[in-house]
This record gives structure tokens, C-alpha cells and sequence, in this order.
């Protein structure tokens, strides 16, 4: 049998902070600070520690540094269905800026179920996570709001408001871009413009339904509350609701579709009864969608910028845990007219 250069308990201990100073040969004090990238560390040091610690194979002992420091440089972001494309960029806006500045963020998925969004708050509660980055499913749900006040982490709101709490929140201008839309269908001579919706209790739904009346009242004519039909953002649900629209004696000559799925189950409505978005019937998608630009004709649409949301929002964070007071951000939406066939 060969003699093994280190016994086993050499062989399975891990090495330590005193074995990357000693390697290095700086106190310990240098070490801690090297690896936290601390501002008074010098380029030279910073480097011959880190080439200490990978040459030993160290990996810090997180757990043990969040006891020391009080943070975890973990952030929680909570969002509403990951598999929305809007939302899964929105994430990744968040996550790169999060990255660059050394936080990790986990990322907890609600499936728009409010009890399962309560639920993850306090969960990353207690995982000590340094704040919370939250696109909630609705603004009213008592489980969510209690959560919420039991957080002792800064939070940041995504397009949601919620009466009573002081934290900072990213909005964007739904209304303007709404009312440039309905601007342009009535231009078209349409009259007959429907909105097809998650519910009110969440921001940017009341802000596009106030874009959508005001544009009606500015023109001097008046919006039928029948072609407003809110209540979902699930796709099937939204094929349903527009295939009861075009069953109306006089169905809409023109549909806003706010969500991604939305816009997709109302296509799909769409299809099954052969009509053409863009030819047969007027289609305003708020909120992009690659395909969009891609069919013909083109779907006209009124878009913000996810991945710009979900940095603003992670810069927000961190200017609050570091003791800023709350902020909040309005970004602006955007209306491109790609196809608006006239009524």
C-alpha cells in the first residue's frame, strides 16, 4: 500500500481564512477585507490574496459571513409567471445588475396564485435575504399585505401600488401610451374599441383603462363599458372573453390586449373564427411580443422595457438598503403604430 501524503483528516478539511493569510502572507484582517473587495485594499494586495485562495481551492463560508455582517448579499425576487417572456426579461434586467455588484438573487415563482405569493414572502423572509424585488399578483390580497409588514428587509414594488407602505417602486406611464393608441383606432373611425384585461386590482390595468376613457372624452364620444372585459391574464380565459366579444350584435373593430398571454389567447380567438389581426379587425397588443413584428400584417403595439424595469428596480434595492430614502421611478411606454385598418 503507497503511504499517503496527508492523513484523512487532512485530506477532507477544507481551507480556511488563517490558511489563505498564511499562504499569502498577510494578516487576517487583509484576507477578510481582500475578499470583500474592500475600497481600502490595494490592487497588489487584493490580487496576491485571491491568487491564495485559488491556488488552496478556499471558498468562503457565507453563512458564517452573514452572521458576522448581518447581510447575506442574497436578494428575493418574486414574480407572477416566469414563463412570460416580459417577466423572465424583466428577471434578468434585475439579476445582471444584482451580479455586477456582487448579490446573488433567487428568483420565487407565483403562478398568479396570491396565497403561494404570501407564502414566498415569508419564506425568503426567513432566508434573511438583504430585500425583495416584488411584481405582486394583485394589490388587495390581506396575506401578501401582511407579509409585507412583517419584512424588516427594504422592498421594492414593479408596477404596483399599495396604499399605506413606504417602499419604492418602478411604475410605467400606461396611461400615455394607451391613450396614443386609442388616439390613433379612433383617427381610424373606430368607436367600437374593446379592452380585454387582467382585473383592476393591480396598477397598470386601471392606468390603461383611464388612457382608453380619456381618449374617448377628449374626442367628445362616448365608450360603451360593454367592450371592457377584465378579470384575467391567462390566455384561455382571454380566447373565451373575445370569442363572447365578436358574438356581440355589434362586436369591437378593435381589441387592446394587456398581457403577453393575453395577446396570444386573443389571437388565437382570432384564428378559430378566420380573421386577420391588422386586416379584418384592429389590434393593439400592450406589451411586446417578438412574433408581432414578424406576422403580417405586423401587430401594433405599446411597449415598455422589462429589462430596464428589473435594473431600475434592483438599483432602487440597494439605494434603500443603504439607508436612501423610498424612491419611486416612472418609465415611459411607447406606441407603434405598425397596422390600424380603418374601421
Amino acid at each position: 500500500m503507497t503511504e499517503s501524503t496527508f492523513d484523512d483528516e487532512e485530506v477532507a478539511r477544507r481551507p480556511t481564512m488563517h490558511d489563505v493569510a498564511a499562504r499569502a502572507g498577510v494578516a487576517l484582517s487583509s484576507v477578510s477585507r481582500a475578499l470583500s473587495d474592500h475600497p481600502d485594499v490595494s490592487k497588489k494586495m487584493r490580487r496576491r490574496v485571491h491568487e491564495a485562495a485559488r491556488d488552496l481551492g478556499y471558498e468562503p463560508n457565507f453563512l458564517a459571513q452573514s452572521l458576522r455582517t448581518g447581510s447575506t448579499h442574497t436578494i428575493g425576487f418574486l414574480i407572477r409567471d416566469i414563463a412570460n417572456p416580459f417577466f423572465a426579461s424583466m428577471a434578468r434586467g434585475a439579476e445582471q445588475f444584482l451580479r455586477q455588484r456582487g448579490f446573488v438573487m433567487l428568483l420565487v415563482n407565483s403562478d398568479g396564485d396570491s396565497d403561494v405569493e404570501a407564502n414566498h414572502i415569508n419564506v425568503l423572509r426567513r432566508r434573511r435575504v438583504d430585500g425583495l424585488i416584488l411584481n405582486l399578483v394583485t394589490e388587495d390580497h390581506e396575506a401578501t399585505i401582511n407579509a409585507l409588514a412583517n419584512l424588516e428587509t427594504p422592498y421594492v414594488l414593479v408596477d404596483r401600488t399599495i396604499p399605506g407602505t413606504e417602499a419604492s417602486a418602478v411604475l410605467c406611464d400606461h396611461y400615455s401610451g394607451v391613450r396614443a393608441a386609442t388616439d390613433d383606432l379612433i383617427a381610424h373611425g373606430h368607436r367600437r374599441v374593446a379592452l380585454v384585461s387582467g382585473q383592476r386590482t393591480v396598477r397598470p390595468v386601471r392606468e390603461r383603462l383611464r388612457g382608453l376613457k380619456d381618449a374617448f372624452s377628449i374626442a367628445g364620444l362616448a365608450h360603451d363599458d360593454r367592450y371592457v372585459v377584465l378579470g384575467s391574464f391567462v390566455g384561455d380565459v382571454a380566447r373565451k372573453q373575445t370569442h363572447a366579444l365578436l358574438d356581440d350584435p355589434e362586436p369591437p373593430t378593435a381589441i387592446l390586449t394587456g398581457g403577453a398571454q393575453v395577446t396570444v389567447g386573443v389571437l388565437r380567438a382570432l384564428a378559430e373564427r378566420q380573421l386577420t389581426a391588422g386586416r379584418d379587425i384592429a389590434l393593439v397588443a400592450l406589451d411586446e411580443l417578438d412574433l408581432l413584428e414578424i406576422v403580417q400584417p405586423a401587430i401594433s403595439v405599446v411597449s415598455r422595457d422589462p429589462q430596464r424595469m428589473g435594473a431600475e428596480a434592483a438599483r432602487l434595492l440597494l439605494d434603500a438598503a443603504a439607508g436612501q430614502p423610498p424612491q419611486t421611478v416612472m418609465l415611459p411606454t411607447t406606441y407603434s403604430p405598425r397596422s390600424t385598418p380603418d374601421a
